[in-house]
This record gives C-alpha cells, structure tokens and sequence, in this order.
C-alpha cells in the first residue's frame, strides 16, 4: 500500500543533488532494515558523486546490563554531531529512533545551549513517524528545525479532523489501545473503580487530543494514516467486487446471505490487482503491474516553535510515474532551516569548492568528494564550480586570464599598414631601385670594358632577376588571397633560379674561358653566349617544371592558423605540397651550392679575366642566409614567419647585388680611369 522504497532512495539521492550535499552522515539503526537501507542507498551515493562522511550505528533498544557500550554509542553521536563539515545527516530506523537521537543530543547539550553547533539537515525517511515520547514533552525540538523528512504521499480527508476532536473517554474502556494511548499522551492514569476516586493524576474525561504538542499526536492526515485509510477502502472494494461476483453466479445460501467466514485472504489478491476508485479526497487508487500503490513521496520540512510544536510544510514531491523532468519537485523558497545557518542554504561538502580556472586534483587515500584544487593547465579553463577536467577553448577562442572564461581571437597578418610591413615594403622598394640604378649605369657604360668583360648579357639578366627579387618580396605583404598564395612561392622560386642559375653561368664562362687560353685546349669551342644560355635556359627550366607541378596538384591555398598562437588566428598561405615546396627550396639551395663551388675552386684566377673572388663572397652570403633561414623559419610562428621569408629574399639579393655589382658602380662612378683595355692588359701582365 505504499510507494516502492527505490523511488524514496532516489528522492533523497535528487535532494542531495539538487542542495549540492556530497559529503553526508549516515545514523543507521541496527538490524537487518539498517543493512538492507545500507547496501541500497550507499552505492547510489556513490553514483552520483555523494560520499559518506561517517557511518554511526543506532541500538534499537538500550539495554542497562550494557551501559558501557551505550555510552560509547553516545560518545560517537555526539563527536559525530560536532564535525562541522557534516552538516546534512540522514537518519534512519524506526519511529523510536527519534527518540533516541533526541536522547543523546539532550544528554550531550541538556540545557540546549550548544544548539546551533548541532544544527544539521535532518533527512527523514518515511519508515520514521516525527514523534517523541511523553518523558520528553517538555524537551525543546530546536535541533531537528529545518528538517525534511519524505513521507507517503497524503490529502487532508473531509471530517477527519472532526472525528479526532469528538473522539471521547467513554470509548476507551472499550479499546485497550487508545486506553493505553491516552494515560501515555496525557501523562494520566483512568481510575479503578475498586479504589477510591483521587482525582490527582486521574484522567478526566475532558482531555483533547488538539491540546496535546505536535510531537505526540498529529491532528493532521500523515502519510501512514493515509495508508491505512486507502487500505480499508482497498480491500472494501474487492470484497464488493466478490460479492457482486458471487451474486452473479446465484452463490446464495439458504438464508440469502453470502458466507464469508471461511474464506481466504488470498483469494482477494485477483479483486485487488484491477482495484480503481476515487477516494474522498478526490484522489485515485490504483495498483500497477507490479503489485504495488501508484503514489507518490511528500518532501516535508519541519517547522519547530518555543511552545515545543511544530508543523509539517509540504516543500516538494517524488513521484513516481511522472517524466523524468517531474520526478522530483522542490520549492526551495518555502524552506525554513535551523537558525544556525541564517536561513541561507546549507553547505555539506568535504572541503571548498574549486573556482573556475581550477580543476579537482584528488587526494591520496581519501574518498574522491575530498580533492584539492589545481588550477587548470595552460591553454584550457573551467567554467564551472567543482569540475573534474578542465577543457580547451573552441578553436576560434583562446582562454581569459584566470582562466575562466574564453576571448574570440583577432585576425592577423603581415599588413602594409603597420610598421614592420611598411618597414620591409620600403626596403624591398629601395633595393628595387638601386637595383634599377644599376642597370641603367651598366645600360649606359654597356661598351666599357668592365661591363662587356664576362659576358654582358648575363650581366643585364642577372640584374633583371635580383630587380624581380625584390619585387617579388612584396606579394608576402597584405591578407593573403588566392591569387597571391598561387603566385607568391612559385614566383620567388623560378626568379631566384633564374638569378642563381646566372651567377652559376658567369662562374662556369670564367672557369672555360681561362682554360681554353691554354694552348690545344678543346674548350675554345664552348666560349661564347651558346653555354651560358645554356646553363640558365636549362637550370630554370627545371625549377619552372617543379614549380608547374606542384600548382597543377597541390597548389598554394589561404588558410587559418588556429593553434601556433594563444591570442591570434594568422591568416596565412597554406602551400599546398609539402613535399613539392620542399623540393623547390632544395633545387635552388643545390644551384646556390654548386655556383659557390665553382666560384670558390675560380677565386684565385686573374682579376682581369673574371670576377670570381666577387661571386664568391655573395654566394657564401647567400648559402649562410638561407641556411640560417631554414631554422629560423620552423621556429617562427603567425606572421613572423612570412616577415622571415621576407628578410630571407630581400638579404640574400641585397648581398648578391652588393657584392658583385658594387665594386664594378664603384670603378664606373668613381674609377673610371681603370675602366679601359690597357689597364685591364696591364693588370693581367
């Protein structure tokens, strides 16, 4: 006739959610309902995150012979009821277990003035009636203030309370329960009608049961009242549905009447399973597929007054059959605590909890709702109290300061408009026209001796491609689009390899025109423009092949860089082929090395005929500029690596330009006195 016990566990279990109550007492009466209560309830606890402070058994009954066991169970209630960090404790037993608990807290306190260091959250199962005997009538029920108990589900029945106040002493020598009863709540004896009247002690007559505090009798519906009442009603509608049954059939006996004496219990249960019917308070009774009352739970609070009463405040409900949303109702607002906690919501927890910015670290050998705090590692947060794990911001976001909280990211690349774009944009230009200077001064000076000497139409190509160099360098600058990531590598690769592959054929034309001077030599054949055409027109079309396949399969992308900076999304060029972008950079570093090679095995050949001490040290300027770019590069992160790249190419032409071309501008502008055949024939003899 009652709820199901498992849905009164997961009532409580849901209260304690719903508080945040994690770190909870136990008082469990012995026997076997304690262990069966224990071995329900404290795996549930531990699978919603709830822990058991303490376990404190209650003796059902105390015994005198054991009184220094009985002491020792007070001891540990009592040190029990000082831990302060307990402050919600769930007691459960039988109706009498109350009494004992209001027991030990008036032996530990009895003039009640340590009564808000007992203050605790009361949670009261329904197998407990809130009650108290009457040696106790006079005792103040300030500790259990606040406390909630679940009771089963109840209405106030129409002529109830009526029936409670007429109930008269005429009626007791009748029953000896409520003879009992009485003597016991009244704290009265009925006389003996074989001794004389003394009306000192003696019931009356006129006692009312409205007069008595809360604690002994209730003058409302509880729930197990309530029980019993849908009970009679219960088995009054199956023994209707027998009896109109039986008539159906024409089972009468000889006098019309049905005999129902020797009938058995169990023969109601067939009636009982289909029971239906509207009680008088309106309500449904009704029995489900397992055999049990479709109900509900109560969640009571506990309202205690000086007068030593108290009052029953409906603040929630458990029910059973309803969605999962409403299986557990609370109307925090309606809650009146124990004065001890200023009527601000209680905190049962094993120790503070975490911040955001922080994560649960557990500590060794302790239950898990005890923990430290750790604040969360770099690059993620916690938005929560109490969370397990901290956790990375979304890609576009990266976390606050403390950690709390996530900041939409700023976009960024190497602009035009801010200093170090502007910076380099100015140099690329300012080189670009030196560059063109020098052309011109070599344009104009093209039938002097310095400027025809090894070959001058290299001269001029060299001069076209290291301008090109320069100007290449400014597709690295801006927001990178999709016309300038196709172009930008792909550009600087070929014009680089063409610059390189020049300075390789000047080398190379020094190297053979020396050697064909020697008398016999089979290398006359190959001085002249055909070889170092050759050399630049082959060496470029190979890196132009490079190039053309890496843009016909993976070409260079726009991209965001989500990860390589805390604060920044870079805009960036993705290139597409790893591999491909690789094997770029490697053909132009093997041209670079070779051109170094043979500048270096040149230099000590006559000045007059070559330039090769020149190419040398721009080569050897050039190699050390990219080799040192190689790991400067993987190490950059967001648009610093495109300002590397950038520097990289405007460096390594600066030196090419400056080493080779400008002691030539310093003879041609300043020297022009050595720029003619006979000095050149002079300093050759």
């Amino acid at each position: 006739m009652v709820p199901n016990d498992s849905h009164q566990y997961m009532g409580i279990i849901s209260l304690l959610k719903h508080f945040g109550w994690t770190w909870v007492g136990l008082f469990v009466v012995e026997g076997d309902g304690g262990e069966k209560f224990l071995e329900t309830l404290v795996p549930l606890l531990s699978e919603h995150g709830i822990c058991s402070a303490f376990f404190q058994n209650i003796p059902q009954v105390a015994h005198i012979d054991k009184l220094s066991k009985i002491m020792d169970v007070i001891l540990n209630i009592y040190l029990s009821l000082r831990d302060n960090k307990v402050t919600t404790c769930i007691l459960f037993g039988e109706s009498l277990t109350l009494v004992w608990m209001r027991s030990v807290i008036f032996l530990s306190d009895p003039e009640n003035k340590e009564s808000s260091s007992f203050g605790k959250v009361w949670i009261i199962p329904t197998q407990i009636d809130f009650i108290l005997t009457g040696f106790q009538r006079s005792w103040d029920l300030e500790p259990f203030q606040g406390a909630i108990s679940l009771t089963i589900h109840s209405e106030e029945l129409l002529g109830f309370s009526t029936f409670l106040q007429n109930i008269k002493p005429d009626r007791i020598d009748r029953d000896g329960f409520l003879k009992d009863f009485w003597e016991q709540a009244f704290d009265c004896t009925f006389p003996n009608p074989s001794e004389p009247l003394d009306s000192n002690g003696h019931c009356t007559g006129e006692e009312r049961l409205k007069s008595l505090p809360g604690a002994l009798f209730e003058m409302g519906m509880t729930g197990h009242s309530y029980s019993i009442y849908n009970a009679v009603y219960v088995v009054a509608h199956a023994l209707h549905a027998i009896v109109s049954t039986r008539l159906k059939q024409k089972t009468l006996m000889a006098d019309g009447k049905l005999n129902l004496q020797n009938w058995q219990p169990l023969k109601l249960q067939p009636f009982l399973r289909s029971i239906v019917f509207n009680n008088s308070a309106g309500e449904t009774v009704s029995f489900n597929g397992k055999k049990e009352m479709e109900g509900a739970f109560d969640i009571m609070n506990i309202v205690t007054f000086p007068n030593k009463s108290f009052l029953r405040v409906k603040v929630g409900q458990v029910v059973n059959d309803a969605l999962k949303a409403r299986r557990f109702i609370i109307h925090e607002d309606k809650i009146k605590w124990h004065k001890g906690f200023n009527q601000v919501v209680p905190v049962s927890v094993c120790n503070d909890c975490c911040p955001p910015g922080h994560q649960k670290k557990r500590k060794e050998g302790e239950q898990f709702c005890c923990y430290d705090c750790a604040p969360c590692p770099e690059g993620k947060i916690s938005d929560q109290n109490d969370m397990d794990d901290c956790f990375r911001c979304p890609e576009d976001q990266y976390p606050n300061r403390n950690k709390h909280g996530c900041i939409s990211k700023m976009t960024s690349f190497l602009s035009y408009k801010e200093p170090l774009g502007i910076s380099l944009a100015s140099i690329a230009l300012s080189f670009s026209i030196v560059t063109t200077l020098v052309l011109l001064v070599f344009v104009k000076h093209r039938d002097t001796p310095i400027v025809k000497a090894n070959n001058r139409d290299l001269t001029y190509a060299l001069l076209v491609s290291l301008l090109l160099c320069f100007l290449s360098s400014l597709l690295f600058l801006g927001r990178p689009g999709e016309m300038a990531c196709f172009l930008r590598q792909p550009t600087f690769g070929i014009i680089f390899s063409v610059a390189v592959s020049c300075v390789l054929a000047k080398t190379i034309t020094v190297v053979v025109a020396f050697m064909a001077t020697k008398p016999g030599s089979s290398l006359r054949k190959w001085v002249g423009k055909r070889l170092a055409n050759s050399i630049v027109l082959s060496c470029s079309l190979i890196q132009a092949s490079l190039c053309t396949l890496w843009l016909a399969t993976s070409p260079p992308f726009p991209d965001l860089d989500m990860h390589s900076l805390m604060e920044e999304i870079t805009i960036q060029c993705n290139e597409g082929s790893v591999t491909l972008f690789s094997c770029v950079l490697g053909y132009m570093g093997l041209l670079a090395f070779f051109s170094f090679l043979a500048a270096f095995l040149a230099r000590k050949l006559p000045d007059s005929f070559n330039e090769a001490k020149f190419i040398t040290f721009s080569m050897l300027l050039f190699c050390s500029v990219w080799l040192s770019f190689v790991p400067t590069y993987l190490s950059t992160k967001g648009k610093y690596m495109v300002m590397v790249e950038i520097f990289s190419i405007l460096a390594s032409s600066a030196g090419l330009l400056g080493c080779i071309f400008g002691p030539k501008c310093y003879i041609i502008m300043l020297r022009p006195e050595l720029n003619n055949k006979e000095q050149l024939i002079r300093r050759n003899n």
